[in-house]
């Protein structure tokens, strides 16, 4: 069974949904015939590669809330992470644009070690403070998770696999996908938002068992989309 996961390496809600399938995936008894793919979704394709701007104040503007209303919702994802034993680190957070990371991403699929990249990648974004427009740190990061970081830094410097992100984003497009995280099921359904493990594992089940599943979203779920500022 194929599960493709199309998400963003800066959106809070993608890093809870990828905790939450992997507790799914423990409990899930087909586990070893998963083959789970990681899809590229961009919040925001014209973000400069690293902001100079306060955390807050860049989100702000982007979403015309105040940074007072954006704290209180930071304070509130960070309660949520916590649970789900995931530390967000607001305070230290350095956005920037996500489409090398993506790159990065579809090298690491191609070693076998993509899941433990992305892991990296998020906890390096939300809880270190790591700079994720920053080729130099990709490269540090992807190496600490498997990958050679020579070769990272070397296939950045490229334009290797840029056709394969705009492929995972025209596919999302195709599938009518606004808000990230969201998972597909051997191209047959979807399920929309972090939702919880039980949910997931749920999808797990009804994918395996379903000879014909139904060609329908799930949605109820936290989810991040395009022009939303959801990077909180």
């Amino acid at each position: 069974m194929k599960i493709e996961i199309w998400s963003d390496v800066v959106c809070p809600w993608c890093y809870l949904g990828n905790r939450r399938f992997a507790a799914a995936l423990d409990r899930f008894e087909h586990r070893d015939e998963v083959d789970v793919v990681w899809r590229a979704y961009e919040l925001d394709p014209k973000e400069v590669p690293e902001p100079t701007d306060d955390y807050a104040v860049l989100l702000a503007r982007k979403s015309g809330r105040t940074v007072a209303q954006l704290e209180e919702r930071m304070a509130s994802i960070t309660r949520t992470a916590a649970a789900e034993g995931l530390e967000y680190r607001y305070d230290i957070m350095r956005t920037g644009n996500t489409f090398d990371a993506h790159r990065v991403l579809h090298l690491a699929r191609e070693h076998g070690v993509q899941g433990a990249v992305k892991e990296r990648l998020f906890r390096g974004y939300f809880t270190e403070g790591e700079p994720i427009g920053n080729r130099d740190a990709l490269a540090r990061l992807a190496g600490e998770a498997g990958l050679d970081a020579g070769e990272v830094r070397a296939m950045l410097d490229t334009d290797r696999y840029a056709a394969e992100v705009r492929a995972d984003e025209a596919q999302a497009a195709a599938f009518n996908i606004t808000g990230v995280p969201f998972f597909v099921i051997d191209r047959a359904f979807g399920v929309s938002g972090a939702q919880p493990a039980e949910a997931l594992l749920a999808a797990l089940q009804h994918g395996w068992a379903a000879a014909e599943p139904a060609p329908a979203a799930a949605d109820g779920g936290d989810a991040c989309g395009v022009g939303d500022s959801c990077e909180v």
